[in-house]
């Protein structure tokens, strides 16, 4: 079985258009198969940009495993922010190139394996992380995006109860100051500032 953080799948291309209402505005997506949430916008995702803090959101913003993009073009469509986007899966990337084009929103988007391609520090790192890919991954994804923060930059993330959130937070406070935004239908959405 392919997994939607696979670098090349292997699936039969299955493309689809989903619309989403995110704070009021329509959006559309195209998706397809091995992409994560290739039905819909998920719930952790839509809390997570329901509940961010815009006036945080200034400077140079990563969307870290953008998938077929709805944050990165949620936040660049929203902001002023110059917005980078990246996935290891090939098929998320031109998704979510195309997803820019369809909403009218100028993004840089490219292929990186956690961070192996990235150059810069940013403002922002915002993320719904690919739990899938088990806590060893999953904990240098969100530990190392401290390396790639300005000094007190921060670092947005949702994560569901059932996943750990709450012994993920505990850990989180080791190296960020953490704060929990948001708690719904068991998602979680933390504030992880560099100090």
């Amino acid at each position: 079985m392919a997994f939607y953080f696979d670098n090349n799948p292997s699936s039969v291309s299955n493309e689809k258009i989903i619309h989403a209402n995110i704070c009021g505005r329509m959006y559309t997506f195209y998706t397809d198969s091995d992409v994560f949430s290739k039905n819909g916008l998920d719930y952790g995702t839509r809390t997570l940009l329901e509940n961010i803090n815009l006036n945080d959101f200034r400077g140079d913003v990563l969307d870290f495993g953008c998938g077929y993009g709805p944050i990165g073009i949620y936040v660049k469509k929203n902001t002023n922010c110059n917005v980078d986007m990246i996935d290891i899966n090939k098929r998320a990337i031109n998704l979510s190139k195309k997803n820019a084009r369809v909403n009218s929103v100028l993004v840089n988007v490219y292929e990186s394996d956690i961070y192996t391609n990235i150059k810069k520090k940013y403002d922002v790192i915002i993320t719904n992380p690919p739990i899938r890919v088990g806590k060893k991954i999953l904990y240098e994804i969100l530990f190392k995006a401290n390396e790639y923060l300005k000094d007190g930059g921060v670092l947005y993330l949702v994560i569901n109860k059932s996943q750990g959130a709450k012994s993920l937070k505990k850990d989180l406070e080791n190296t960020y100051l953490v704060s929990t935004i948001c708690k719904s239908s068991g998602f979680y959405v933390y504030k992880c500032k560099k100090h």
